[in-house]
């Protein structure tokens, strides 16, 4: 039998949805788990584990994953609302899956959501995961990629005002995340991997008209890589290489800033009831590249608004797990 995937489930926020899916995720996978495949531990409030599966009327069973419970946090956490206590144990959930991966008992981490604003009442100063998690790795340049199907995205900039992304997309950045983005889509499979670069401005500047950037310094470190032999094009105007991307004319996208990625990739992973207009599921996956531990992510947040009903489905959670699997064997044949 091949080696187990060991890896960390961070429940995330307990007041949100991450104790319900990290449930319905393990019952989902328990083929997976009894076969040996899968290792699972789950880091977070155990009480909100329990209280959620006693909700939806799953008996415990320790045979399906392990507890790495990081508590006592003295304040109380109330199901479906943003609080200190709630983004406390989020954090301590990371930093305990962080030192499980260091530490060589887990392979990778799995991350539920949680709450920005309820991580900053509790005094963590992080945007997000890959703040917190570029911090506590000690790695500042960490890059987001998001996949959905055949949708992989990777930014140049993530979390931070529009106005100052023109001054953080320099020639070592975009370095740094083609670097990264080619090295995962290898690692995935891809032996030439194609990779269309987006351009800053609309148009991608329309030579110069709108904006100069695209010419000046996305170009000039595209036309290198093509050099080296990369099949790396660009930049492209954002409002049509996302549809390359779908047709598999390409395999993924560079992304200059956050809502410039995220917005094609996350319209198709939102499945919406056409007869209620609400949203029946998501599906996608956050990932973490550049880091010394590997990290995939559900690409939802913590849904307080839903939590505690039993509802949320844990299609991005399995996928997530499933991504993870895929990149360690991908690194363990690369080796």
């Amino acid at each position: 039998m091949s080696t187990p995937t060991r890896l960390v489930l961070t429940m995330g926020d307990p007041a949100g949805i991450g104790p319900e899916i990290i449930a319905k995720a393990a019952r989902q996978l328990q083929s997976a788990v009894r076969s040996g495949e899968l290792v699972l531990t789950v880091c977070g409030c155990g009480d909100a584990l329990r209280q959620a599966e006693a909700q939806m009327g799953l008996p415990p069973d320790p045979t399906l994953y392990q507890l790495d419970d990081p508590g006592p946090v003295d304040a109380p956490w109330q199901t479906g609302e943003v609080g200190a206590a709630g983004g406390e144990w989020a954090y301590r959930a990371v930093v305990r899956a962080v030192e499980l991966v260091q530490a060589g008992e887990a392979d990778a981490i799995v991350t539920g959501p949680l709450s920005k604003e309820a991580l900053h009442l509790a005094g963590h100063a992080f945007e997000g995961h890959t703040e917190l998690l570029a911090h506590l790795t000690g790695q500042r340049d960490a890059v987001m990629m998001l996949a959905h199907e055949n949708m992989r995205v990777t930014h140049v900039t993530t979390h931070c005002a529009l106005a100052s992304v023109p001054g953080r997309v320099t020639p070592q950045r975009l370095e740094r995340v083609f670097d990264v983005t080619l090295d995962a889509l290898r690692t995935l499979g891809f032996a030439q991997p194609r990779v269309a670069v987006c351009g800053l401005n609309p148009h991608a500047g329309e030579n110069g008209v709108l904006g100069k950037e695209d010419d000046a310094v996305i170009a000039p470190v595209i036309r290198a890589y093509q050099a080296r032999g990369e099949a790396m094009s660009g930049p492209w105007p954002g409002d049509t290489v996302f549809i390359k991307l779908r047709a598999g004319q390409f395999d993924a996208v560079v992304a200059m800033f956050h809502d410039q990625g995220h917005i094609p990739v996350k319209l198709l992973g939102f499945h919406v009831d056409p007869a209620t207009g609400q949203w029946q599921a998501i599906s996608g996956v956050n990932i973490t590249l550049g880091l010394p531990i590997l990290r995939t992510s559900v690409d939802h947040g913590t849904a307080f608004d839903i939590a505690g009903k039993g509802v949320a489905t844990a299609d991005s959670l399995i996928d997530a797990i499933r991504y993870a699997q895929q990149l360690i064997e991908g690194r363990k044949a690369r080796a």
